[in-house]
C-alpha cells in the first residue's frame, strides 16, 4: 500500500476528533456560554461516574473472552511500560526545567498517561471503515479493533486511577500543605505576619473535610520523634514499619475502586464467565436489557469527553501561566521519545514471539506510545483544585500538535506493520 494512501487513512480519524473538540470550544466561548466552568465540572462528574464506567464495562463484556485474554497478555505489560518510561522521562523534564512543586504531579501525569481509551475508540473504527485500510475487511477489523481498544481502555483506566491519581494527589497535597503551614504561622503570630512571605491567593486554602492540618502536626511530631531516634537505638523492623505506614498513608487505595476501574472489573467478569456472558450479551440473551442500557449510557462518553476537551482547550488559550520549557519538554516526551522507544519495544516483542502476527494488534501496541496525555488528568486537577489552568494550557498545546503527530506516527506505524 502506498505511503500517501496510508497518510490519508490516518488523517480521517484525527479530523473527526478535531471537529468534535472544535464544537466544544465553540460552546465554551463567552457569547455562547453553554459549556462554562460550572457546566464543565458537572459534565466531568457525569463522565467520571456514569459514562466512562459504562463504556469500559460494555465494550469489555462484548469483546473480551478468556481465550482472547491469554492471547493479548502482552498489552497490559506494554501499557505498563508506557507509564514507567513516561514517568522516568517526566522526572527528567522536572529536573531540567526546575518545575515548581505544585506542577510536578501534573507533569509526571501528562508524560506517563496517554489517552488510551477515547482516542483509540475514535481512531480504530475510523481506520477500519476507511477505504484502503491495511487491516483487511471492515467488519473483521472493527470487531477485533474494538476488542483491542476496549482492553486498552480498561487497563489504562486501572493504571491511571491507581498510579497517576495518587501522584497528582500527593503533589497537590504537599503544595497545599505549604500554604497551610504559612496560614498557621500568620494566625498564631499576627504581629509578625509582615515578616513572613505568604502566598497571595485569596481562595480558601482547604475544603472543610480536608485533613492536611492534622498531617502537618504529624510532621511536627515526626520531627521530634526523629530527634529522639538520634539518641536512642531503634530496631530496623520498627523503622521499616514506620516507612511502610507513611507510604500507605500517602497512597489512596480508594482510587483502585474508581468508577472506571469498577466498570473494568464488571466487564472482565461478564466477558470471561460464559454463563454470565450468555445471560447478558446478545439480542437473545434473557438479561440483554441490562447490556443494552449500559450501551446506551456508554454512547455519551466519547462525545462528552471530546466536548469538554474542546472547552478546556479554549480555557488554555486564555491563560499562559506555564513555562514554555515545561510544555516543550512534555511534547518531546509524548511525541518523539515515547514513540521511538515504542517502536524498539514492540518490534523486539514481535522478534521474540511475544506478540501474535495480527497487524491491527501490533498497530495498536505502537499507537499506545504516541497518544496525547489522558484527558482525565484534567478531571483530577479539578477534583483537587490544583493546576487547573496549567493543565488547560498543556492540553491545548499537546492536543493541537496531536493532529500532526498522530497522523505522521499512524502513517509510519501502518507502514511498519502492513
Amino acid at each position: 500500500m502506498e505511503l500517501l494512501d496510508l497518510f490519508v487513512v490516518a488523517t480521517i480519524p484525527v479530523l473527526k476528533v478535531l471537529i468534535v473538540t472544535g464544537v466544544g470550544s465553540f460552546l465554551a466561548i463567552d457569547r455562547i456560554d453553554i459549556l462554562g466552568e460550572d457546566a464543565r465540572k458537572h459534565l466531568n462528574r457525569v463522565v467520571f461516574f456514569v459514562f466512562n464506567p459504562a463504556l469500559v464495562a460494555i465494550n469489555l463484556a462484548r469483546t473480551i473472552t478468556f481465550e482472547s485474554m491469554v492471547m493479548l497478555w502482552f498489552m497490559p505489560f506494554n501499557i505498563l511500560l508506557t507509564f514507567i518510561i513516561g514517568s522516568a522521562l517526566g522526572w527528567m523534564v522536572i529536573q531540567i526545567t526546575k518545575a515548581p512543586s505544585n506542577l510536578r504531579g501534573l507533569i509526571l501525569g501528562c508524560c506517563s498517561a496517554g489517552n488510551l481509551g477515547n482516542m483509540l475508540l475514535i481512531i480504530i473504527p475510523a481506520v477500519c471503515r476507511e477505504k484502503g485500510s491495511p487491516f483487511g475487511a471492515n467488519d473483521v477489523c472493527y470487531k477485533y479493533g474494538m476488542a483491542y481498544s476496549s482492553l486498552s481502555m480498561a487497563i489504562g483506566a486501572v493504571y491511571l486511577w491507581s498510579y497517576v491519581f495518587n501522584i497528582v494527589r500527593i503533589y497537590s497535597r504537599s503544595s497545599r500543605g505549604v500554604e497551610v503551614n504559612e496560614s498557621i504561622i500568620t494566625s498564631e503570630f499576627p504581629q509578625e505576619s509582615s515578616k513572613i512571605p505568604v502566598g497571595s491567593s485569596t481562595e480558601a486554602l482547604l475544603p472543610s473535610k480536608d485533613y492536611l492540618i492534622s498531617d502537618n502536626y504529624e510532621d511536627q511530631f515526626s520531627l521530634h520523634f526523629t530527634t529522639y531516634e538520634r539518641n536512642t537505638e531503634v530496631p530496623i523492623s520498627v523503622k521499616i514499619k514506620k516507612h511502610l505506614k507513611n507510604l500507605c498513608g500517602k497512597i489512596s487505595l480508594k482510587a483502585l475502586f474508581a468508577p472506571s476501574t469498577a466498570g473494568a472489573v464488571v466487564g472482565f467478569v461478564v466477558g470471561i464467565i460464559p454463563q454470565i456472558r450468555r445471560a447478558m450479551i446478545g439480542e437473545t440473551a434473557p438479561l440483554h436489557v441490562i447490556g443494552d442500557s449500559a450501551s446506551l449510557l456508554s454512547d455519551g462518553a466519547i462525545p462528552s469527553v471530546s466536548l469538554v476537551m474542546g472547552a478546556n482547550l479554549l480555557k488554555g488559550l486564555q491563560k499562559s501561566e506555564v513555562q514554555l520549557s515545561i510544555i516543550f519538554g512534555i511534547i518531546i516526551v509524548r511525541y518523539i521519545a515515547l514513540p521511538l522507544l515504542g517502536i524498539v519495544i514492540v518490534k523486539g516483542a514481535i522478534h521474540f514471539g511475544w506478540v501474535h502476527s495480527d497487524p491491527l494488534y501490533q498497530f495498536i501496541l505502537l499507537l499506545q506510545f504516541a497518544l496525547p496525555p489522558a484527558m482525565n488528568i484534567g478531571t483530577m486537577t479539578q477534583l483537587f483544585g490544583e493546576g487547573q489552568s496549567e493543565c488547560s494550557v498543556i492540553m491545548l498545546w499537546t492536543y493541537a500538535l496531536a493532529s500532526i503527530s498522530l497522523t505522521l506516527w499512524s502513517t509510519l506505524f501502518m507502514w511498519l506493520v502492513a
